[in-house]
């Protein structure tokens, strides 16, 4: 059978891997602290028909030779931690993180995942929380007669109670960063586990060598844009449609080839 049946089928396979991810991103753009992902590919081996330098004669070598590729594989889908846009939501318990460094929070299995969405909420015990219910770490609990929040820009968490003039500090949110956040496995629900390519996490206060601030009172949007995401659909879209008219094109020699005798 011809090669470029199975090597079209290699491109088209991939460009569904391209699309997909791409899908996926655009259905994202306004999931908070979305990080976009990246399809990366590599080309599949190579059969030698000939081997550059091999003899063509007594005294001269082949300076090419001869190499077909057998088509193309996905080699990775990269999440991209650039800076979402900051958007202002005037809530108290949204917090935007400016720079590197992610929350912590603990599952309800006792382990701790890690997210860039801040739209936190308080509980009925008066923990902070995230929207699915999961307590942040370190654990945040808010006095009952709270009537006022302050969450400064190096994680110090501030309350004013009751009729109180002043206020006390509370608790102490921390980041944590990782030398690899690509290698972060994604868990859905904007949460992320740490993995053996991440690395361990490496914990520190916001505002500190390394860490971003946190911004009381925004949210960091998804860092999808849409533009891109349309061109690279559009890329995506030709290119499998390519690889279809490919896969045509070898089918019609076959059909020549078949019908020599008749």
């Amino acid at each position: 059978m011809l090669r470029s049946l199975y090597s079209a089928t290699t491109g088209m396979l991939g460009q569904q891997t391209h699309i997909d991810t791409t899908s996926n991103n655009i259905a994202n753009v306004n999931t908070v602290g979305f990080k976009k992902q990246r399809a990366d590919f590599n080309d599949l081996f190579y059969q030698a028909l000939q081997y550059a330098g091999t003899s063509t004669s007594d005294t001269t070598k082949s300076p090419n030779g001869i190499e077909v590729g057998l088509g193309v594989r996905t080699s990775s889908v990269t999440k991209m931690f650039s800076q979402g846009s900051p958007k202002e939501t005037e809530n108290n318990l949204d917090i935007a993180i400016t720079g590197k460094g992610f929350f912590q929070i603990q599952m309800p299995d006792g382990s701790t995942a890690y997210t860039r969405a801040g739209n936190f909420k308080i509980d009925d015990q008066g923990n902070m929380v995230t929207t699915e219910g999961y307590l942040l770490i370190p654990q945040i609990t808010f006095p009952q007669d709270t009537t006022q929040i302050s969450i400064g820009v190096d994680g110090t968490v501030s309350v004013t109670q009751g009729n109180a003039s002043t206020s006390n500090v509370i608790g102490q949110i921390t980041l944590a960063n990782f030398i690899n956040p690509a290698g972060l496995h994604a868990l859905g629900d904007n949460l992320l586990a740490v993995t053996s390519a991440s690395g361990p996490a490496i914990v520190g206060n916001p505002n500190g060598d390394g860490y971003g601030q946190l911004r009381q009172g925004f949210l960091e949007l998804s860092n999808v844009r849409l533009v891109e995401e349309m061109t690279d659909l559009i890329t995506a879209q030709r290119a499998y449609e390519a690889n279809s008219k490919t896969i045509q094109t070898a089918d019609n020699m076959l059909q020549t080839v078949n019908s020599l005798k008749r």
